[in-house]
């Protein structure tokens, strides 16, 4: 196998520098295991927005199609933030939701429900993914949480390096119109002109 200093020089351009080793990821423990929280999500939202009779038939958890679609757009909607930089809020949705799976499935552990086996089993995997969800959302709030009082102060910054009163016309002196420039007419002064 190529190693990937190696395979990533063919799409680069001669003039390119070349790269000598990759670094390690700047995602954490806790990220990484957001991120694959946030995948599951999306390929279990998939899986109930698209096969809810398949899900409540197998769940013993019939006429609840309509619940278990809704529960795949809110598995959907909790994998963005999950995968974005709001990890936190991604996983306290993720936890919320468990929560409401826990009770649906619950409804399915009745003795008159001939899939009951079934319902214990994916009411033992929501158990283990909320316990993996917590974990998941505690160690991302440790591991992104800032000491007290080291808050960033940006009161001392303007956004003009120079100031506000030195840039003032900068833009103008390097933007100088040709004299031979003429616009193109806009389209009201175009109609303001054409006789009628």
């Amino acid at each position: 196998m190529m190693p990937i200093a190696n395979a990533t020089q063919f799409a680069r351009s001669k003039g390119d520098p070349k790269i000598q080793h990759s670094g390690p990821s700047s995602l954490t423990g806790p990220d990484k295991l957001a991120r694959a929280l946030g995948w599951f999500s999306i390929g279990l939202g998939i899986t109930e927005l698209v096969a809810p009779g398949a899900l409540a038939r197998t769940l013993g958890l019939n006429g609840k199609e309509g619940l278990l679609r809704a529960y795949g757009a809110r598995e959907l909607a909790s994998a963005v933030p999950t995968l974005s930089v709001d990890k936190s809020v991604g996983l306290a949705s993720r936890l919320a939701g468990d929560a409401l799976d826990l009770a649906t499935l619950a409804t399915a552990l009745h003795r008159g429900n001939p899939k009951r086996a079934n319902a214990a089993i994916a009411t033992a995997l929501v158990v283990g993914v909320t316990l993996l969800d917590f974990v998941a959302l505690a160690d991302v709030q440790a591991a992104h949480r800032r000491k007290p009082g080291s808050d960033r102060d940006y009161s001392d910054r303007s956004g003009l390096p120079r100031g506000p009163e030195a840039s003032r016309g900068l833009a103008r002196q390097d933007f100088e119109i040709p004299p031979d420039f003429k616009a193109e007419p806009t389209v009201v002064e175009a109609l303001a002109e054409r006789p009628d």
